[in-house]
C-alpha cells in the first residue's frame, strides 16, 4: 500500500502556500505490479480514471498506517495534472504592496474549502484574468 503525492503547483493560484498542514498525499492505493526499475502500477479508484495508473517512485510514499484509515477522495478536487482545484468565493480586502521601486495591488481572497474558510493574499491582476466574475 502506498500514498500518491499530489503536487500543489503555482498554476492553481498557489494553493500549496497555505501552510504546513496542506494536503500532500492521497490514498492509500494498492500496488498492482512493478513496471521497470523505478515505476509502479497502482489500483486507482473510478474517481481517478482519467489519470494514468503508472507512477515513478518519487511520487509515491510507503503507507505505514492501517488500511482502513485513508483520506477520502471526494473531499479533494484535483484536475488531470494532479493539481488541487479550489474555487474563490469573494474578495475580502484590498491592499497595495510596496516593493523597492514598484507598487503591487493585492487582494485577500476567501476560498471554498471543505476544511472551513481559507484566506490568501493574491495579486489582483492575476485574479482578474483567472476569475473576472469576482470583480464585477
Amino acid at each position: 500500500m502506498v500514498l500518491l503525492k499530489v503536487s500543489p503547483w503555482k498554476g492553481v493560484v498557489r494553493f500549496g502556500k497555505k501552510g504546513n498542514l496542506a494536503l500532500r498525499y492521497v490514498g492509500p492505493f494498492k500496488i498492482l505490479e512493478r513496471v521497470g526499475k523505478v515505476a509502479y502500477k497502482l489500483d486507482l479508484p473510478l474517481e481517478l480514471n482519467n489519470v494514468h495508473p503508472t507512477f515513478h517512485v518519487s511520487n509515491l510514499k510507503k503507507c505505514l498506517a492501517d488500511e482502513n484509515i485513508h483520506i477520502p477522495l471526494d473531499e479533494v478536487r484535483i484536475d488531470e495534472k494532479m493539481h488541487f482545484v479550489e474555487k474563490p468565493v469573494e474578495i475580502m480586502d484590498r491592499e497595495v504592496k510596496k516593493l523597492k521601486r514598484s507598487l503591487i495591488p493585492i487582494v485577500k481572497v476567501r476560498w471554498e474549502s471543505k476544511r472551513g474558510p481559507e484566506f490568501t493574499w493574491e495579486r489582483e491582476d492575476q485574479m482578474k484574468t483567472k476569475y473576472p466574475h469576482l470583480f464585477s
